[in-house]
């Protein structure tokens, strides 16, 4: 068998609000090419928010804006996970599906005590069931299948120790993100995988994270420039190779993980907004942007201080 996996991640830049990335890994026949998944599903998905009855799986940035409902997220991100039998049926059961880890997190922030919500929150359950049928009939027919889905979510207290440990949040975002494709990996079956990453940010190396991630392997470099960076590692057996490139979301694999690691993002804003809008009247709810985060974290700063949470458990460092 071979395996294609795609990773990105959604919350980099923010001061408010947890760092959230998403891994997820298909299966293919030998007559699916690693980058070709839009190619052979084109019959029911599209790789945009056109609204021609097809499974939207796109970069996040397109299904989602600011202030706008999750539907077209929620629809492919949890298409996916009924499509892997792992459904979540409420907000804690998502954590639980996707980062089992992150319940500590979640659960030692005052926001989060008691909240949940069913879900979906957007899609009707009925059109849900349709989508799936279709979904998992399609890629049956197309010779491919999704097999895993997981994603890796820091908090800002453990954003911001992250960050301490390691210098940067360049290097937080880097090696968050490969050792969740590491994680992923090593839940799959056996055979060769490429795993396919968006560029972070300007950094155009990645041997010595590869290297830092796999440190019993040899990482070879077969391509580094600015447009593409290629690396080869074998791990358990698995022939791997690692593909990095601007817009790496015209990829499936990656488009589907933007997608769900901006759900979980969006999921987690919102018990944080609701629980500083019963604290301080009027205050209007953000998405924790720099453009708005110090305004938000102003207006609340006199709450929290009475409340006696700590800075570093709402505010990002970097």
């Amino acid at each position: 068998m071979t395996f294609v996996l795609g990773t990105d991640e959604a919350g980099y830049g923010p001061n408010l609000g947890p760092l959230c990335i998403a891994a997820c890994a298909w299966e293919l026949s030998e007559a699916v090419v690693a980058d070709g998944l839009y190619d052979c599903l084109t019959a029911f998905v599209s790789a945009d928010a056109g609204d021609d009855g097809k499974l939207a799986i796109a970069d996040s940035k397109l299904l989602y804006k600011p202030g706008g409902n999750l539907a077209l997220l929620e629809r492919g991100v949890l298409a996916a996970l009924a499509a892997i039998q792992r459904l979540p049926r409420c907000w804690r059961d998502i954590w639980q599906t996707l980062d089992g880890e992150a319940l500590a997190q979640i659960d030692a922030l005052a926001w989060h005590e008691a909240y949940d919500e069913p879900l979906p929150r957007d899609v009707l359950v009925e059109e849900l069931a349709q989508i799936v049928e279709t979904f998992c009939d399609g890629c049956t027919g197309a010779g491919v299948r999704l097999v895993e889905l997981q994603a890796a979510a820091l908090f800002p207290a453990a954003f911001n120790n992250a960050v301490k440990r390691c210098g940067n949040k360049a290097e937080v975002l880097s090696l968050t993100t490969l050792e969740l494709a590491r994680r992923v990996l090593e839940r799959l079956p056996s055979g060769d995988a490429v795993v396919l990453c968006d560029k972070h940010g300007g950094r155009s190396y990645y041997a010595a994270l590869l290297q830092h991630i796999f440190a019993d392997e040899l990482v070879r470099v077969r391509l580094e420039t600015a447009a593409l960076g290629i690396y080869e590692v074998r791990h358990l057996g698995r022939q791997i190779e690692f593909r990095f490139q601007p817009k790496g979301e015209r990829h499936l694999p990656t488009a589907l993980a933007s997608m769900t690691a901006k759900y979980l993002r969006e999921l987690a804003m919102r018990p944080f907004n609701d629980f500083w809008q019963r604290h301080v009247d009027g205050l209007r709810p953000t998405a924790g942007y720099p453009t708005d985060a110090g305004r938000f974290f102003a207006d609340i700063s006199a709450a929290r201080r009475k409340l006696k949470i700590a800075k570093q458990m709402v505010w990002r460092s970097r």
